[in-house]
C-alpha cells in the first residue's frame, strides 16, 4: 500500500467506523470523538486537535458534510468541500479516522460510536454537546479545551475578502 493510500483510508461512512470501533475496543484502545466544520484549516484547529489526540488512543473527528455547513454558516460556506475538507484532516497525523455526517449536530454517530471522550471547544459547555449526556451515562467524560485565540475560520475568510 502507498502512503497516500492511507489518507484516503481514514475516511469511513457509519458502517466502516462502527466496525473499526468494534476493532478497537478488542485492542483495548480507548476512543475520543471530536467534530466540526474545518473549513481552512489554521492552528487554532490543530491545536484542538492534537489536544483532543492526547485524550485517547483513537481520535475521530466527525465532520459536517456541505449540506450541513450550509444550514449552520449560511450559503457561502463551505469555501472548501466536504471531499477535500475530510481529505486534510485525513492527512493529520493525530487523527485515525473522519466520518461525515449529514445532520447538524453527530448526536447519531455518538451515538454509534459511544466514545470514551468527547472533546469540544471552550465556546461550548457540557450541555451544548451533542452526546455528552450519552456519553456520560455510558460511563464516558466530556473535555472541553481552551480555544486559541485570535484564530477563526471566519475572521481568515473576512481579512482575505478585504485584500
Amino acid at each position: 500500500m502507498q502512503k497516500a493510500d492511507l489518507i484516503q483510508n481514514k475516511i469511513l461512512d457509519i458502517e466502516q467506523i462502527t466496525k473499526e470501533v468494534a476493532q478497537w475496543r478488542l485492542l483495548g484502545k480507548t476512543i475520543a470523538f471530536t467534530n466540526g466544520v474545518f473549513d481552512i484549516l489554521h492552528k487554532g484547529h490543530i491545536v484542538s486537535l492534537s489536544t483532543a489526540a492526547k485524550e485517547a488512543d483513537i481520535l475521530i473527528v466527525g465532520l459536517n458534510a456541505d449540506s450541513s455547513v450550509k444550514r449552520l454558516k449560511g450559503e457561502t460556506r463551505p469555501v472548501n468541500n466536504n471531499e477535500s475538507r475530510s481529505i486534510v484532516l485525513a492527512a493529520l497525523l493525530m487523527v485515525d479516522a473522519v466520518v461525515i455526517f449529514e445532520e447538524d449536530t453527530p448526536l447519531e454517530l455518538i451515538k454509534t460510536i459511544l466514545p470514551d471522550v468527547i472533546i469540544k471547544g471552550g465556546d461550548y459547555t457540557v450541555e451544548q454537546i451533542a452526546g455528552a449526556k450519552e456519553v456520560i451515562a455510558n460511563g464516558g467524560r466530556v473535555v472541553i479545551n481552551p480555544i486559541l485565540e485570535g484564530f477563526s475560520t471566519t475572521s481568515i475568510i473576512e481579512a482575505a475578502k478585504k485584500k
